[in-house]
């Protein structure tokens, strides 16, 4: 990736890390949300060339023909792509696109392509998101990795640290509670497919529990996953539950031949998670997710960029075979569009390890969402470039990934995608919220296969 050249205004004092407590801003820059800003902290304005459009209040009108629950239709089938990128014309694009993007180009040149169609700012909450976003702005701070002062909305919509936009990341606006049919697929270096999970998964965000700030407690992500494939995994199970203070994150796991719950004793950081059956880490997840007080972070600045957006179309074959290829997935169902995103990158700090001790990030500024992400290894060498791939879904509304996340080794060649759901008939399903107590290693247990 070239230097960046394009800085927001509330990005020029914030070029180093600190850990030091960030307070929220003042009531007169909160007054931006409703003025120059979106109620979730992205510019509204487009760009000087119309390229990126407007904000004008996201995309809310329902895909027609969709049910809750059942497979989510691409509202912007009929569109083209604008221009594609092959290997040939890589250097004329490169300004815009990641080193892990750029990488790809390079690994597999006659393959690889993006395609960049017409840019749509979907991006949209309810009106109480907005509220509690705006709340957020002046209560919320972090220190020592740990968010106070927020609830119900973005926490900190006009950052002014890289650890505040990746806690903006985490705490992200994606429905408060959801169930969701998907499989996991590892793909070798020679293109072998095997399929490592196929599970229903329950998630809940008690941070978005509406009008229950009161009650809050600090779980602010909660998971349950059951296996029913491959068949050497039908049954296992795993419960999380992610807390506001990465210490009191707990997570269980139910293995069928032991017939019993055991609790994995790091559920963080570069151990790998049960999930995705070992092949990512548990803050591998969603690009990042997890305990960022291992790391400095640099707020880079923020950088039009062409990343995954808008990507209903990934779901629609009913083949798993048409989407995922033999070293990445297919570019024909991939839709790139040009928007402005915070570059955050993660060095290791002193006295601490991890697998890869530099990360950089790039979170799209309407959403929120880590879209992209590369890792370099301890010897420095480019390793992995993790993506996700946001999709419209303007019946909630949002602009979120379906569990839709993976990566490619840029060493080994091997490649995973997570969230798969071609062959899947329940997508994302807005259900009543369950108790808190389904979200236990007790109620695991008594639902365990005997």
């Amino acid at each position: 990736m070239k230097p960046i050249s394009h800085w927001a205004p509330a990005l020029l004092c914030a070029l180093v890390a600190t850990t030091a407590a960030h307070a929220g801003v003042t009531a007169q820059e909160a007054a931006r949300l409703k003025t120059e800003l979106t109620p979730l902290g992205g510019e509204r304005a487009g760009n000087k060339d119309g390229s990126i459009p407007a904000w004008t209040g996201g995309y809310t009108t329902p895909i027609p023909g969709f049910k809750n629950g059942g497979r989510r239709g691409d509202p912007f089938a009929n569109e083209k792509p604008l221009y594609s990128i092959i290997a040939d014309n890589l250097a004329q694009h490169a300004d815009k696109l990641s080193d892990g993007t750029q990488a790809m180009f390079k690994k597999y040149p006659k393959t690889f392509r993006v395609d960049v169609y017409k840019t749509h700012r979907t991006a949209a909450a309810p009106q109480w998101v907005y509220d509690n976003t705006l709340k957020n702005a002046t209560s919320a701070k972090i220190e020592g990795g740990v968010v106070t002062g927020a609830f119900g909305g973005i926490p900190f919509p006009i950052p002014k640290t890289g650890e505040e936009v990746i806690a903006n990341h985490m705490l992200r606006w994606r429905g408060e509670a959801w169930q969701a049919d998907f499989e996991g697929y590892l793909t070798t270096a020679n293109g072998q497919r095997v399929l490592t999970v196929k599970a229903t998964g329950d998630f809940q965000m008690p941070y978005y529990a509406e009008n229950e700030r009161d009650k809050f407690q600090g779980d602010y992500w909660l998971t349950r996953i059951v296996n029913s494939g491959p068949p050497v995994r039908a049954g296992e199970a795993i419960t999380g539950r992610e807390n506001l203070d990465p210490s009191r994150t707990s997570a269980w796991v139910y293995l069928t031949g032991q017939r019993r719950v055991r609790k994995l004793p790091n559920a963080c950081c570069d151990t790998p998670t049960p999930a995705t059956s070992g092949v990512m880490s548990f803050d591998e997840i969603d690009v990042f997710g997890g305990r960022t007080d291992r790391f400095d972070w640099k707020l880079v600045g923020k950088q039009e960029m062409l990343i995954p957006y808008n990507t209903n179309r990934l779901h629609t074959p009913k083949n798993v075979g048409d989407v995922l290829l033999a070293n990445h997935l297919n570019p024909d169902h991939v839709r790139w569009e040009l928007h402005r995103v915070y570059v955050v990158e993660a060095t290791l700090k002193a006295g601490q390890r991890h697998q890869a001790p530099k990360s950089r990030y790039y979170v799209d500024e309407d959403t929120w969402v880590a879209v992209l992400g590369d890792r370099w290894d301890a010897n420095g060498q480019l390793w992995k470039t993790l993506w996700s791939h946001p999709v419209a879904m303007p019946d909630l509304p949002a602009t979120t990934p379906q569990q839709q996340f993976g990566f490619n080794d840029l060493i080994s060649g091997a490649w995973y995608a997570n969230g798969v759901v071609n062959e899947r008939n329940q997508h994302y399903k807005i259900v009543p919220r369950r108790p808190d107590s389904f979200f236990t290693p007790d109620a695991m247990a008594g639902d365990g296969v005997r």
